[in-house]
């Protein structure tokens, strides 16, 4: 029997590459726009951390992390999210004495233990972009900014904001009052979970995707009618950045995201054409986190997404995207004595920096310049009995079809003079 992959795992093939470079390439060249710089954490945390970090009430803490007690007996997670390990790092590293806000954003694996579907595993590749140490509205029109420029530069189409704001401590408990009030009168009409989150984390009941609790949630009472005057004006200030902006936004009263460490803002970004799931990323301010986790305040606002995701939507919308591997320059033999002297000129190009291949094996000249054109190289360079005597090459252009001999030592400088037609 062959070994597969886990369930709920993918392997990322070379043809799969280019979109994953693709995205990866758009999201330094935005971020580095903005000034957010690259910050790397462990893909494993204390387990502690999550648990008051995320809530113990959220799926992702009960259902869902990869958690094991290692050999000295600690408790550790394989990270579900990256803004508590961030959070974890600004407090270790003393990053609050840098200038605010503090700009960072992070690329790698995270894993939850759910059931697997189109762009979603169980180990999946998510980037993260966060601002830590401000308060300003500003900071949040900047962060959703940063969303809404990395989906419109990697080619999504129509694209619109779902905002909400949750309310802070001090306004949050009024608003939960009001919550479980109108849901005890519905407890029939919701499944076994949201009767177990009423209870433990009433805000969670807003977030349940089970079609039987979606009438109960539509007509639950809007947070925003809970809000104080400090959450009121925040939110007022954000959507006046955002009606400057021209960007299309809507109110979603639903909107309260799946983590517990969110405060006042939450987001996130639609766009047209990826199917019933319209959201590619998620995000919003989570000024009680590092609390949570055993730090001094540190207001804090942020998103995520992930990358399986990104690259189905952008196959499913046919975006095209540039090939990471084709080669300039494709070196073919006619035999063993000539193979020998093209390894030599290969080792050059090399240390010149031009990507260069070779046909490998004692394959016919014929068939190594199909595998030349098969692989999309500009350049064949062949090498012979004659152009050993002669210290030349014949270089064949790949797409015009026109062949001539060139002395090796002049083949770089033909390379470079040529390859842009």
């Amino acid at each position: 029997m062959l070994f597969q992959s886990p369930k709920g795992t993918k392997d990322v093939l070379p043809a799969e590459q280019p979109y994953w470079h693709y995205v990866e390439d758009t999201i330094r060249r935005v971020v580095r726009l903005y000034e957010y710089e690259r910050l790397d954490m462990p893909v494993f945390e204390e387990t502690e951390l999550f648990q008051r970090g995320v809530g113990e009430g959220t799926d992702i803490v009960e259902k869902e992390m990869y958690t094991f007690k290692d050999k000295g007996g600690t408790s550790i997670t394989l990270r579900p999210e990256f803004t508590a390990g961030i959070v974890r790092a600004y407090l270790q590293h003393g990053m609050s004495n840098l200038p605010k806000p503090v700009k960072v954003w992070a690329m790698g694996p995270v894993f939850r233990y759910e059931r697997p579907q189109a762009g979603r595993y169980r180990q999946h590749t998510q980037f993260d972009v966060e601002a830590l140490g401000e308060q300003d509205p500003a900071v949040d029109y900047e962060i959703m900014s940063i969303a809404w420029h990395l989906y419109e530069a990697l080619g999504f189409k129509k694209l619109s904001f779902q905002i909400n704001s949750i309310g802070c401590p001090v306004c949050r408990p009024n608003f939960l009052d009001r919550l479980v009030s109108y849901y005890k009168d519905h407890l029939n009409e919701v499944c076994e979970d949201c009767r177990k989150r009423l209870d433990k984390n009433p805000l969670r009941l807003l977030d349940c995707k089970n079609p039987q609790c979606q009438p109960a949630i539509q007509g639950a009472p809007p947070v925003i009618e809970s809000l104080c005057d400090e959450c009121g004006a925040h939110f007022q200030t954000l959507r006046a950045y955002l009606d400057d902006s021209k960007r299309q936004y809507s109110l979603n009263h639903r909107l309260v995201r799946g983590l517990d460490y969110y405060t006042k803002t939450v987001f996130e970004v639609w766009a047209q054409g990826i199917g019933a799931q319209n959201a590619v990323c998620g995000g919003g301010r989570y000024d009680g986190l590092a609390e949570a986790i055993g730090g001094p305040p540190v207001p804090a606002v942020g998103f995520a997404s992930g990358m399986e995701r990104i690259v189905l939507s952008l196959k499913e919308e046919e975006v095209d995207v540039p090939d990471t591997l084709r080669p300039r320059v494709y070196f073919a033999f006619q035999d063993e004595k000539a193979k020998k002297e093209g390894v030599r000129l290969l080792t050059t190009f090399h240390q010149a920096g031009v990507e260069s291949i070779m046909g490998f094996g004692s394959r016919s000249l014929k068939a190594q310049l199909r595998e030349a054109n098969r692989r999309g190289a500009r350049f064949a360079i062949i090498l012979g009995d004659e152009e050993l005597k002669n210290h030349t090459a014949q270089v064949k252009d790949m797409e015009g079809s026109t062949q001539e001999s060139v002395p090796w030592d002049d083949l770089l400088t033909f390379i470079w003079k040529h390859e842009d037609g």
